[in-house]
């Protein structure tokens, strides 16, 4: 599983928002070294949340908004859930 703990790899996530970045981009905002940036980057792949295209020489990576459509989903579900659950102490 993830860590969405770490700063880090929210403020990646952060900075695809706006759309595909690349790792210079991330360096270059992040002032992150590559080495470090291709750890966070990997893990972040490896749980489905970004995807990646290369053009070039050049990789670019952005969110996979189907994982995170089904991520917002199980929130949505989980509150809901929780919400409507009657409560053993009433």
């Amino acid at each position: 599983m993830v860590s969405f703990s770490d700063p880090f790899r929210l403020e990646i996530i952060d900075l695809m928002m706006d759309g595909e970045v690349c790792v210079c981009d991330i360096m270059k905002l992040t002032k992150l070294s590559q080495s470090r940036i291709s750890y966070h980057i990997k893990i972040l792949k490896e749980a489905g949340l970004i995807s990646d295209r290369q053009e070039g020489r050049w990789v670019y990576y952005s969110l996979n908004k189907e994982s995170l459509f089904l991520i917002k989903k199980w929130i949505t579900s989980l509150t809901d859930y929780s919400s409507n659950r009657k409560r053993c102490c009433e």
